[in-house]
């Protein structure tokens, strides 16, 4: 059976192919990526038919300061210790 592709437009000119391989979609038109390197992208849906995937992270490792990221550690050590606080009851503060 033959088989017909475009051939795909010129997107960047120092693009090079990391991956190459083919995938079919499921029944919900879901696919599957292979070695992704993040949980999280961004889909862009070209005019040519061509999709452009950015990964994404919720917050930049770089936009914490480093006082929190700090206080944050001592927190964690903290919780594995056990050394925490008594439950708070937020029930009063409803409204019903």
């Amino acid at each position: 059976m033959k088989t017909t592709t475009r051939k795909p437009s010129v997107m960047t000119k120092n693009a090079t192919v990391v991956h190459d391989y083919d995938v079919a979609a499921d029944a919900k038109n879901r696919i599957s990526l292979r070695g992704a390197q993040a949980k999280y992208y961004h889909v862009q849906a070209l005019s040519n038919g061509a999709y452009m995937l950015e990964p994404r992270v919720l917050v930049p490792p770089d936009a914490i300061p480093a006082k929190t990221l700090k206080m944050l550690n001592r927190s964690v050590i903290n919780l594995k210790k056990g050394k925490v606080s008594a439950p708070i009851d937020l029930s009063l503060h409803q409204k019903g």
